[in-house]
């Protein structure tokens, strides 16, 4: 058999886009109508029954335009779309169903309408079961819309995708690439990594994509590397003992005692009930009356004068003369003795001679 690979195709021009999906018309479904019917059906929240009641109208008459037929239940709190006889496009009811899970997740029906052309695909992202904690979860869920809404808006003209967080998932909608990205923020998001980095990174890539020298090469070089801290919370002690010096013994060290063991020692233990609210009260008033004290010193001390260098010379002056005065006193003294010695000794004398 003759190879075809080199065969000329007249047809095939390089002005020719092979990506370029062409819309299908009733004309090419060369099958005729549907053997079997397709339907799905999604259920949405008690709020978002008077958008949709109002906007109803709208989304049948955008379905009706490919024979897609659709019902809104009230009473069970949910929306159906079905396949009919009109009905050509074999993925027409895909988009249908796309529609409608975009509904219950509160798009607004203008923007969930262009759900049904070729190039717009959907993504609803679970974000919930990411973080455990809900107070992280919140916090991480408002990093994704920034202040003012200003990262979402970013995030949206990097992407060109349509992005709304709404409860516990965020709805995507856009080309397949841009979902991709978006995807990836916002898991990453809720791992804490910040949109801002990948932000940094998309614009990089714009910038990069407009130069035709660079379009083919590998851009890791450009790239930002940011680095993972995980920096500990934990207090480090400022007295770490050295573990170094201690000599090394194959006995393990011995069992701290126990709050009952403490208690029998000090014979707390064997107290009656009263006596241990007694001793408790004790202890709790000594701790007031020490914390009085305090408190009462630091009053105390607003209210002492401070020091004048006037004060200072007085007390030296005061201390000299009080030196002075010793001084003299100690002669007075050693003249008393000195009387009291020489009358001794002539009594002693006068005892002698008799």
């Amino acid at each position: 058999m003759p190879s075809t690979h080199n065969a000329e195709k007249p047809w095939d021009t390089d002005d020719i886009d092979k990506w370029k999906i062409d819309e299908f018309k009733p004309e090419d479904n060369i099958g005729g109508t549907f053997t079997e019917e397709s339907s799905f059906s999604v259920l949405f929240p008690k709020y978002r029954e008077t958008y949709l009641k109002a906007s109803w109208p709208l989304i049948t008459r955008s379905l009706e335009r490919t024979g897609i037929a659709c019902t809104l239940d009230l009473v069970e709190g949910s929306m159906t779309v079905k396949t009919t006889r009109k009905t050509y496009d074999p993925a027409a009811i895909l988009n249908a169903r796309d529609l409608i899970k975009l509904l219950s997740r509160s798009v607004p029906a203008p923007q969930a309408i262009k759900i049904m052309e070729d190039d717009m695909a959907c993504d609803v992202i679970k974000i919930r079961g990411l973080v455990r904690n809900k107070e992280r979860f919140v916090k991480r869920r408002q990093r994704i819309l920034g202040p003012n809404g200003s990262t979402l808006k970013a995030l949206e003209l990097l992407t060109g995708c349509y992005i709304l967080v709404q409860g516990n998932t965020v709805s995507c909608m856009g080309g397949y690439k841009g979902l991709k990205e978006v995807r990836r923020i916002i898991q990453d998001c809720m791992a804490n990594i910040h949109p801002i980095y990948h932000i940094k990174e998309l614009m990089i890539k714009r910038e990069l994509a407009k130069d035709p020298e660079l379009v083919n090469e590998n851009w890791d070089r450009f790239l930002p590397h940011f680095k993972k801290r995980n920096l500990s919370k934990r207090r480090v002690p400022h007295n770490v003992t050295d573990k170094s010096k201690k000599v090394y013994t194959p006995f393990p060290p011995a069992q701290e005692k126990s709050r009952v063991d403490l208690q029998i020692e000090s014979g707390e233990y064997f107290l009656s009930k009263q006596a241990k609210e007694r001793n408790e009260r004790e202890r709790r008033e000594e701790a007031m009356k020490e914390k009085m004290e305090e408190k009462r010193k630091q009053r105390e001390s607003d209210f002492v004068a401070p020091e004048e260098p006037g004060e200072k010379k007085d007390k030296k002056k005061k201390k000299r003369k009080t030196s002075d005065d010793d001084d003299e006193d100690e002669e007075k003294a050693e003249r008393k003795r000195r009387r009291k010695e020489k009358k001794a000794a002539e009594a002693a004398a006068a005892e002698a001679a008799a």
